[in-house]
């Protein structure tokens, strides 16, 4: 009798584990992209609120570029699942060419048979309460729709970007399967969860027929321990060397295409305004280095400005705190996004320029923190002069940095409290409970 009192009990400790099933393309060991941090932090941090998480994810070969420097911080209570994936672009092309119908509706689109099937089989064992899934790499969402419509599970749909905008996708049969993709999401997800206000009046403005309460805005942000940990590698710059700016992560040709920027650096060189021996400009991890070492031959300030090769995640948040300014890089057409980088530089508490449309919720986000050192990314005139006075109110140690109060608005940790209680009030959750 004893033996079976302790067997029933450990069935209803089982029975009352929250449980929530993440379906995320990005996650460690993968390195291309700042989207991990949001799922890798949201899985950290919904254990402390209650929730024990299980990630479901492709098999590391569908990453362009990987590393495990984070592997170590995906916590034991975390089930992991890397279901069969590949990515058409470079596992099923010949010489570079593929057919289309392979990459719809992107180019990982045969994770969806491994991971509807994985899903499933997670499902039956676990028994989640909740699915989760985040975009962009739309087939996530698929996944999660399909799954959504086998088992009836309450969802929620994570937008980092828009998933479609007036021009985008450019190609009009991605387009079609994206928009239809998009509408299916948001009108059988139970909640629907967006990183700016600017995408969430979007999303409003475009499906006026669904209800408000169905929108929800939970911001990126930066991981305290993260940050602790890259302390420990920052080394103090040379004395006397030049001041160093930096930007750290992907430079989209469009979205952020630093072609002012570098006319304007040029123009400044020639005008002996700077010089390589009072200014050094690192683009870390461009992702485009190709086109903008064209870029920066073309405007003659290669010895001003470098490209630098990815290094793993605790080094670069370690460069950002040793660096004498940062930069950061968003275009108009990007207006209703805030880049995730950019939390992570108000934590590093380094002066920092935002080369951005003022009118944008970039600008707005880095004027309501009190940064107000913003300048027009398409405008050479306002680059020079913003410039300048940026290194001046470095130099005179007069530079306007956020605030501790603002800073901790932002952490991870406060993200993933605010993503518990959306779940604790997920229509269908107490059903699905039981």
């Amino acid at each position: 009798m004893a033996g079976s009192g302790c067997w029933l009990d450990r069935q209803v400790a089982e029975i009352l584990v929250k449980r929530i099933l993440m379906i995320a393309y990005h996650y460690p060991p993968d390195r291309i992209s700042s989207g991990i941090q949001r799922t890798l932090k949201f899985s950290r941090y919904l254990l402390d609120a209650g929730w024990t998480p299980s990630v479901l994810t492709v098999h590391p070969r569908a990453y362009q570029q990987s590393g495990d420097d984070q592997l170590y911080e995906i916590p034991d209570a975390v089930d992991v699942r890397r279901a069969f994936a590949v990515d058409a672009a470079r596992h099923l092309s010949i010489k570079g060419r593929y057919p289309q119908f392979l990459a719809l509706p992107d180019r990982w689109s045969a994770w969806w048979l491994g991971g509807v099937w994985s899903g499933l089989s997670m499902i039956i064992r676990q028994r989640p309460q909740v699915l989760w899934s985040t975009y962009p790499i739309a087939t996530a969402h698929l996944i999660a729709l399909t799954l959504k419509r086998f088992t009836g599970l309450p969802w929620i749909a994570d937008f980092r970007d828009s998933m479609t905008e007036d021009d985008y996708p450019a190609d009009p049969m991605v387009r079609k399967v994206y928009l239809w993709i998009e509408r299916r999401v948001v009108e059988r997800a139970d909640r629907v969860v967006f990183t700016t206000p600017g995408t969430m009046r979007l999303y409003g403005d475009r499906y006026p027929q669904l209800p408000r309460n169905k929108w929800v805005v939970i911001p990126n942000g930066y991981d305290e321990e993260n940050f602790k940990a890259a302390t420990e590698r920052v080394q103090p710059l040379a004395v006397g060397g030049p001041l160093i700016l930096i930007h750290s992560g992907i430079l989209y040709p469009s979205e952020r295409d630093p072609t002012c920027f570098f006319a304007a650096l040029s123009a400044l060189k020639g005008r002996n305004e700077i010089a390589a021996d009072n200014l050094h400009i690192r683009l870390r991890a461009t992702a485009n280095d190709e086109v903008l070492s064209v870029m920066i031959d073309k405007y003659e300030i290669a010895d001003i400005v470098s490209l630098e090769p990815s290094i793993p995640y605790a080094d670069a948040l370690g460069e950002m705190l040793q660096a004498d300014g940062l930069l950061l890089f968003q275009a108009s057409n990007c207006n209703h996004q805030i880049p995730a980088k950019l939390y992570e530089y108000f934590r590093a508490r380094r002066p920092l320029l935002g080369l951005t449309d003022p009118a944008g919720d970039t600008a707005q986000l880095m004027r309501e923190t009190g940064i107000t050192t913003i300048v027009r990314l398409n405008s050479q005139a306002d680059i020079e002069k913003g410039l300048l006075e940026f290194i001046a109110s470095i130099n005179s140690q007069s530079a306007p940095l956020a605030s501790e109060q603002d800073i901790k608005r932002f952490s991870r940790q406060a993200g993933a409290e605010q993503l518990a209680e959306i779940l604790e009030d997920l229509p269908g959750l107490e059903s699905a409970e039981t």
